[in-house]
């Protein structure tokens, strides 16, 4: 299944210090830009660390290499929107600078980008679970249960073979880019979740 990967949402022209930029060199780079935030880069263009502007506000360091957060988190372009989400709500951050292979800095990717993925259209987010997920994740046809999107809540309707289908469906959908929340009204004609009782012996009879 296909998802939206960090690259096609940096911004490539990315505005960043090295160690010795002063202090109030980032403040008017900041200013200048309209951003909060800068990745510090050593002379290969490796990230070394961020400067933002609460870190600005909370000292008055001469430069960048003083003010700076270290080690740098960081993200690839390859990796997903759905898994920077999550590293910037585990750490903490606003933003993250995005590094190629050899973990030089390639752009920056901001809260802001990651949720414009959510304002993708409702046709589309339904195409794509009917397309991705029911056709080529689960090799079903693409009306095989009913697909309605609104705001991004995707609601499943209709009725399937095995439970496990309808949790796959489900599970499969939630991770569609765009999608807000999954709607379950799915029903199915087996359940296969359910462990098999265990087979009777004649020792286990009670006398």
């Amino acid at each position: 299944m296909r998802h939206m990967k960090i690259g096609g949402l940096m911004t490539s022209n990315v505005i960043s210090a090295v160690p010795a930029t002063s202090f109030r060199e980032i403040a008017k780079l900041l200013a200048e830009h309209d951003i909060s935030g800068i990745p510090v880069v050593d002379e290969d263009d490796h990230v070394v660390g961020v400067v933002s502007e609460s870190d600005l506000l909370a000292h008055h360091e001469l430069t960048a290499r003083d003010l700076m957060t270290t080690p740098a988190i960081t993200v690839h372009a390859e990796e997903t929107v759905a898994d920077a989400g999550r590293l910037m709500v585990r750490r903490g951050v606003e933003r993250l600078p995005v590094v190629d292979v050899e973990d030089r800095l390639v752009g920056i990717v901001t809260r802001r980008d990651l949720l414009c993925v959510y304002l993708r259209p409702d046709a589309e987010i339904r195409r794509r679970v009917r397309e991705d997920v029911l056709t080529d994740a689960m090799d079903l046809p693409g009306d095989a249960v009913d697909v309605h999107v609104l705001d991004g809540v995707v609601t499943l309707a209709g009725r399937l073979r095995r439970h496990s289908q309808a949790q796959t469906l489900v599970g499969l959908a939630e991770r569609v880019d765009g999608v807000v929340a999954v709607v379950d009204r799915l029903s199915f004609h087996e359940d296969d979740t359910r462990l098999p009782s265990p087979a009777r012996t004649p020792q286990d009879t009670s006398w």
